[in-house]
């Protein structure tokens, strides 16, 4: 895990250091270090009504007699919970009155915002079922 993290910053150094940056190697190497803090549980989110986005919170998977809950821990010590759907609407809030709103930002990425708190998370998409084939058609 860490020798990612490694050879991601290397290349990102390497590139710096020469002073004309190769744009396809930057991006690679900014892809590589995501790929790898998504591998570690970490999300971008704003806490308590913050509009800038950090890579400081945590996620985590739980699984039970309910199904699977992710846990977010924020960097101040906080948390939310969250169930994970399996009906291809997401997550909903696990606890508290305050409902989760989904949106997508990105093709493969989506916000969570509850209260005051927003989260990035990466987001698979469950692809719409084919009809199938009718008799005589």
């Amino acid at each position: 895990m860490s020798m990612r993290i490694f050879s991601a910053c290397a290349a990102l150094l390497l590139v710096t250091a020469c002073g004309m940056p190769d744009n396809g190697v930057l991006a690679e190497a900014e892809k590589e270090a995501a790929a790898q803090a998504a591998d570690d549980g970490r999300i971008e989110c704003a806490i308590n009504g913050d509009s800038d986005f950090t890579g400081g919170c945590q996620t985590e998977r739980l699984s039970g007699e309910n199904g699977v809950t992710m846990v977010v821990r924020h960097p101040d010590g906080g948390f939310r919970r969250f169930n994970i759907l399996t009906d291809g609407r997401g997550l909903e809030a696990a606890d508290g009155s305050e409902k989760a709103k989904i949106e997508i930002v990105e093709g493969d990425k989506i916000l969570v915002s509850v209260g005051a708190d927003k989260y990035i998370l990466p987001a698979r998409m469950k692809m719409a079922e084919e009809p199938a084939p009718q008799a005589g058609n």
